[in-house]
C-alpha cells in the first residue's frame, strides 16, 4: 500500500464513521456550528479555525475540504456576494459533504459551495473530468495513451479546475502535512497561483520542533494521522516565502504539544501569508516609511531594513506592501508630495528633527 493509498483508506473509514485520533482539540463558534449536521460536525478533522478569516464576498478555496465543516462555514461568512470551493480526492469524504448540499443551500439562502475531487497540489487537474474522459476514451493502446496525455494538458492547460489568480483566501485545515514531502513545493507554489494579487492564505497545521526520523516517516499510521509528514517549524514560514508570498507569519501557535513521539513535539499552528500586488516595475521616487518600533530595527523578507524612528525611501511596490495586512499600523508611511507638516511622528527623528 502506498502511503496516499493508506491516508485514503484511513479517511475513508473516518467518513463512514468517527475517529478521534485524527484532529486535535479546536474551538469553534457554536453558534455556527449549529447550522451544520451533526455528522459533518463531527466528522471533521482538523487542527484549526482557519474560517475565521473569512471576509464579506470573499471567493474561498478550501484544501482538503473533507466533510465540508470548514466550506459551510466560510460559506455562512462570505455571504451571499462570495462563493466556496472544496478540493478533496476522498470520494467518501466527497459524498458526505454533498449529500447535505440541498440542505444547506436552503439553510444559507443559495447554492455557494461546490465540491471538485483533485489533488490539492495539482489544483489544475480535475479527477472527475479525467475519469469521465477515460470511460468514454479508454486507454488500450500507445496511440489512446498518447490521447489520453493530449487531451489531459489541454484540459489542465484551456480548463484548470482553479484557474489563475481566481480566489481571494486559500484555507486548508491540518491536510498540507499528508502530501508527500517531495510535492509540498508544488502545494505551496500551487496555492500562490490560484490566489489573486493581494489574495491570502490561511493555514492550519501541525509542525514539529525538530527533523523527523526517516523510520517515523515511513509509518503509515503515523504519515496518515498527521505527525510523521508535518513541516518542521522554520520549514513551514520558509516554503511560503520561497513560493513568493509575503507578510508569512505564525498567527496562532499551541503552546502546548498535541503529541510528543520519541521526544520530538508536534503542535498545531496556524500559517498566515499574502500573495503580493502586481507592479509594472516602473519606480517611483518620493515613498518613505518610518517604522514606529519597540524593536531597535526590523528587517522584510527582501532584505529591506528599517530603523525605528528613521525615514527609509522605499518604492512604490514596498510601499503598497507595508500599508497592507500584517504589516499595517507597524509603519508611518509618507507618500510623495505629502507636506511634513502633515506627518506625524512621536517624539524626535533621528536626523530629521522634531514634530
Amino acid at each position: 500500500m502506498t502511503m496516499e493509498a493508506h491516508v485514503l483508506s484511513r479517511y475513508a473509514e473516518g467518513a463512514r464513521r468517527v475517529e478521534a485520533d485524527l484532529c486535535c482539540p479546536v474551538s469553534y463558534d457554536a453558534q455556527l456550528l449549529e447550522l451544520l449536521p451533526r455528522e459533518i460536525v463531527e466528522r471533521d478533522y482538523g487542527c484549526g479555525d482557519p474560517s475565521r478569516y473569512v471576509r464579506s464576498g470573499d471567493v474561498v478555496l478550501d484544501l482538503g475540504s473533507g466533510g465540508g465543516k470548514i466550506c459551510y462555514l466560510a460559506a455562512v461568512l462570505t455571504g451571499a456576494a462570495g462563493r466556496v470551493i472544496g478540493v478533496d480526492m476522498n470520494d467518501e469524504m466527497l459524498a458526505l459533504a454533498r449529500r447535505h448540499q440541498p440542505e444547506m443551500a436552503a439553510k444559507l439562502g443559495g447554492d455557494r459551495v461546490c465540491f471538485r475531487k483533485g489533488r490539492i497540489q495539482d489544483l489544475a487537474e480535475d479527477l472527475e473530468g479525467v475519469a469521465d474522459y477515460l470511460a468514454a476514451h479508454p486507454v488500450v493502446d500507445g496511440a489512446s495513451l498518447a490521447a489520453f496525455e493530449l487531451e489531459r494538458a489541454r484540459r489542465r492547460r484551456e480548463e484548470p479546475m482553479i484557474p489563475d489568480g481566481s480566489v481571494d483566501l486559500v484555507l486548508s485545515n491540518c491536510v498540507l502535512n499528508l502530501v508527500d514531502d517531495g510535492e509540498k513545493p508544488r502545494l505551496v507554489r500551487e496555492i500562490f497561483r490560484v490566489l489573486r494579487p493581494g489574495g491570502r492564505a490561511a493555514i492550519s497545521d501541525i509542525v514539529s520542533d525538530g527533523p523527523i526520523p526517516e523510520r517515523l516517516k515511513r509509518d503509515p499510521e503515523l504519515w496518515s494521522g498527521c505527525l510523521s509528514g508535518a513541516f518542521v517549524e522554520h520549514e513551514f514560514l520558509r516554503a511560503f516565502r520561497e513560493a513568493g508570498f509575503v507578510g508569512a507569519t505564525l498567527d496562532k501557535w499551541d503552546d502546548a504539544p498535541w503529541r510528543v513521539v520519541e521526544g520530538i513535539e508536534f503542535r498545531s499552528a496556524t500559517l498566515t501569508a499574502v500573495k503580493p500586488l502586481a507592479f509594472d516595475g516602473r519606480a517611483e521616487r518620493g515613498h518613505w516609511v518610518i517604522y514606529r518600533g519597540p524593536m531597535a530595527w526590523v528587517e522584510d523578507e527582501f532584505g529591506g531594513r528599517y530603523a525605528a524612528g528613521e525615514r527609509t525611501p522605499v518604492s512604490a511596490e514596498v510601499f503598497a506592501r507595508l500599508s497592507r495586512e500584517p504589516y499595517a499600523g507597524m509603519f508611518i508611511l509618507i507618500h510623495p508630495g505629502r507636506p511634513k507638516s502633515q506627518i506625524q511622528v512621536a517624539g524626535c527623528v533621528p536626523g530629521g528633527g522634531c514634530c
